[in-house]
């Protein structure tokens, strides 16, 4: 089952304008009553950490060490994707295939930079 906190690498494209595209990774951010049901998954979407030479308060770093990515990462979340769960599974074993999670310290900063994005409490 695809989990709060897990991340995956998934194909975002097609885009349109400053979407972020191709295949990337993603750190699902929807509730997990919600990732159960047959409908989408709200993920935010990362990008290399070398191409975001400054932190900003809408955008978590994370380490390698820490997610299970092969690089250091810096999931966006001014990006919030919502997406089919057919982009999460793998094509080898036909089935998600998380990379990594995140621990919920990190998670509590990505909680934090939603709510900067969304404008929430």
């Amino acid at each position: 089952m695809i989990s709060r906190g897990q991340v995956y690498f998934v194909n975002l494209s097609p885009t349109l304008g400053r979407e972020q595209a191709g295949r990337r990774p993603v750190l699902v951010v929807s509730a997990d009553a919600i990732n159960r049901q047959p409908l989408v998954v709200t993920a935010v979407v990362g990008t290399d950490a070398k191409n975001v030479p400054r932190d900003y308060p809408t955008n978590v770093r994370v380490s390698s060490k820490e997610t299970g990515l092969p690089i250091d990462t810096v999931f966006l979340c001014f990006q919030i994707r919502s997406l089919d769960p057919a982009r999460f599974v793998d094509p080898k074993t036909h089935r998600p295939n998380p990379v990594g999670t995140l621990p919920a310290a990190r998670m509590s900063e990505i909680d934090r930079a939603l709510k900067l994005v969304l404008s929430l409490r």
